[in-house]
């Protein structure tokens, strides 16, 4: 039994190791950090105050306020489109940082540190997780920052708020980043060209973005990218943020789905990446 214990202890030993090794290169440049929060908050100050939908119909002496909100309400779930722009920014920074999470492990592979942790006792699903749980860990400390200057800006909360629905947005955010770091070490366990992998996260930043509803709603879509979009992850994960943050009204169903669907897919590519990392993983 103490033996047992033993390995158990020296692989969350080797674990943790690898995945401080990836904070480090992260909270020692804050550069990164800088970088990886002021586009989101570009985004929602140019963007999301120049896109200033609700002026549309709140400016027309023609159409009564009371029909504007309600308008609004209907089509977006609140009287105001930066908060409903704003909570997308949350997932577009998690999806930012989750692609690094590939191209790093494409760096370590270049340089030589990935040899030398295979030629150690850590195990190879280890050095998987480690991507994992940094990008996961980066992608917390960044959205709460974004979150708070979301506040700062103007975000307005729905009247079903409460401050302990925080930990449901960290929690969403959490399982996300998971999947997304997860899929993009996949795409990258095999590369060992950074231009390769540059070239994919190119690919499918904006598609995997603008086929969700972190823009707009998907009913409002054509029905080939509602297809789509109704199976991207990212709009599981931005309607259970605007739920606890935005919205007026809770859909405690619809909340519980968004947080099955998000678990699932967490799982799913967080299990594949490590059972191919014992095939593909290799020096």
């Amino acid at each position: 039994m103490n033996q047992q214990n033993e390995q158990y202890a020296s692989r969350f030993h080797g674990l943790w190791a690898l995945t401080n090794r990836e904070l480090k290169k992260w909270y020692k440049e804050p550069f990164f950090l800088f970088i990886s929060i002021i586009q989101p908050i570009i985004w929602m100050g140019l963007y999301g105050r120049s896109m200033n939908i609700s002026s549309l119909f709140t400016s027309n002496p023609q159409i009564p306020s009371e029909l504007a909100d309600q308008f609004m309400k209907q089509t977006f779930g609140t009287s105001d489109y930066f908060s409903f722009m704003a909570v997308g920014m949350l997932s577009f920074t998690t999806l930012f940082t989750s692609m690094f999470s590939g191209m790093s492990i494409v760096w370590d592979r270049r340089l030589g540190f990935l040899n030398k942790v295979l030629s150690t006792p850590v195990a190879r699903g280890s050095i998987i997780l480690s991507k994992v749980l940094s990008a996961t860990l980066r992608s917390i400390v960044q959205a709460a920052v974004v979150l708070l200057i979301a506040f700062a800006l103007g975000l307005k909360t729905g009247i079903s708020f409460h401050p302990l629905n925080i930990l449901g947005v960290f929690l969403v955010i959490f399982l996300i980043c998971m999947g997304l770091s997860a899929l993009f070490v996949l795409i990258a366990i095999r590369s060992t060209k950074w231009e390769t992998q540059m070239a994919i996260m190119n690919l499918l930043n904006l598609p995997l973005m603008f086929a969700s509803n972190t823009f707009f709603p998907i009913a409002n879509m054509p029905e080939w990218l509602q297809a789509i979009a109704t199976v991207n992850p990212l709009s599981y994960a931005n309607d259970a943020i605007r739920q606890m943050l935005i919205y007026d009204s809770i859909n405690l169903q619809g909340l519980l789905f968004d947080f099955t669907y998000l678990g699932i897919f967490a799982l799913i590519f967080a299990s594949v990446g490590i059972v191919l990392s014992w095939r593909y993983l290799s020096k």
